[in-house]
């Protein structure tokens, strides 16, 4: 758990890995090395939205977290910033070959712009943004507040 706590704090997913490889070079573990090479072969986007996700889904109530976790489920169906997830379907479950070819390739070439388009409300030709019913008249203020 320290090792986890001392490298998954880092702010930035660069700054993990950087402090997976340190915890690699220092003692032999499994888990880091099997972590760190899961991390090497996944789309350098989908780490980093995924880090900002979970970054502020911390601090959001349940309903807020559905929205932005629908927002970026579509926008990767929609393929328009990145068709990393077409090309990780394809190569694991289509060709088999689990040689995805990531675009863009590396970390330091996914800006933080890159990574907003995902946040961005859903507005494309039949997509609709995620909206929740109005049926809150019941519930106290500090419920609705979480939501």
């Amino acid at each position: 758990m320290d090792v986890i706590n001392r490298c998954f704090s880092r702010k930035t997913v660069e700054e993990i890995l950087s402090s997976l490889e340190t915890e690699a070079t220092s003692k032999a573990n499994s888990w880091i090395s099997s972590t760190l090479e899961t991390l090497k072969k996944s789309s350098p986007t989908s780490l980093k939205v995924f880090l900002r996700l979970i970054r502020e889904g911390r601090l959001l109530g349940v309903g807020q977290c559905l929205v932005l976790e629908y927002r970026i489920v579509c926008h990767f169906l929609q393929g328009h910033h990145s068709k990393d997830f077409y090309e990780g379907s394809r190569a694991i479950l289509i060709d088999k070959d689990r040689k995805p070819k990531w675009e863009p390739s590396k970390l330091e070439l996914v800006s933080d712009r890159d990574v907003e388009h995902y946040f961005s409300k859903v507005d494309a030709e039949g997509w609709k943004d995620l909206e929740f019913p109005k049926r809150f008249n019941n519930l106290p203020a500090h419920a609705i507040s979480k939501l």
